[in-house]
This record gives structure tokens, sequence and C-alpha cells, in this order.
């Protein structure tokens, strides 16, 4: 246990929930997420290939919106999710979801030149950092010891009365 004292020149820095930490972290992937297809756009034929009706090869249909939606809308509900769901469900949608995002962030890369391998890395590796900060904050999850049943809670309810 650590005791605070008061030194003027020091800052508090109290601990903060998993729950805040997995919320920063989702929404700092979510910035990061939404700004690459933003600068994306100004990759060089780009802009022709969707005004032609075709991204990343696909064409553009109700299908292929609605899959890029979801895969946006899951990161941003897990912002929600990391601060209201209960610990055991929230540590383990957390890992479920970040292992996932990991192969789903690195295909973003694949049939690209080596042009854009700095734009692509950066990028990746980021999104990459943030969702192994999540897993690492869901896997080290804090746990607060049982409580243990039998004879204390008896000694407890004989406490009360008296």
């Amino acid at each position: 246990m650590t005791t605070r004292t008061r030194t003027p020149d020091l800052l508090d820095n109290p601990p903060v929930p998993v729950q805040a930490k997995l919320a920063a972290a989702w929404t700092s992937f979510m910035f990061l997420y939404i700004y690459v297809d933003y600068f994306h756009l100004y990759k060089p034929g780009t802009v022709d290939n969707i005004l032609a009706g075709v991204i990343f090869e696909f064409d553009i249909s109700p299908t292929l919106l609605t899959i890029m939606l979801a895969s946006v809308a899951i990161p941003a509900l897990m912002v929600m999710f990391s601060m209201t769901l209960p610990a055991r469900v929230n540590r383990a949608t957390n890992l479920v979801v970040a292992s996932l995002y990991i192969p789903y962030s690195a295909f973003n890369a694949v049939g690209e030149s080596w042009d854009w391998a700095p734009f692509y890395g950066l990028s990746i590796g980021i999104e990459v950092l943030l969702l192994a900060f999540i897993l690492r904050s869901a896997w080290t999850w804090p746990r607060t010891p049982a409580v243990p049943a039998g004879p204390a809670t008896t000694d407890l309810r004989q406490d009360l009365r008296r």
C-alpha cells in the first residue's frame, strides 16, 4: 500500500480504473481507424474507384457498406461497453474483440504497393499497439479476493446481533 505525502512538487497520479483505460484505448483506436480511412481517400485513384463503384476490388453494394459500417460500429460500441458491462463480461468481450481486430487491421495492407508501406506500417502498427494494450489491460484485470463462505458469515451474523 502506498502512502500519499504532501509534496508540492509532485503531481497526483491516482489509479485509473480498468474500464476507463479500455474506453480510452478504444476511443483512440476509433480516431485512428477513421482517420486512416479518411486519409486513404487522398491516395491517387481512390476517389476515381469509388466513383466507378469499387472499393478494395469489391463492388459497392448495400451489403458491402453494411459490413463496413459494422466494422466501424463494433469498436465504437466497445467504448461504451468498456464502461458499462459487468467486469467478467467486459473482460471477455474486450479479449475477443481486440483479438479479432488485430488480423482485421492487418487486412488494410493487403495488395498495397511498397510505396505505401510507411503509411500502412505506421497506421497498422499503432492500431495493433492499441489493441495489444487493450488485450493486456483486459487480461491483467485486477481481481478482488473472494469472501469465504461458511463460519465467517455465521460469526458476522452473531456480531451484528450484539
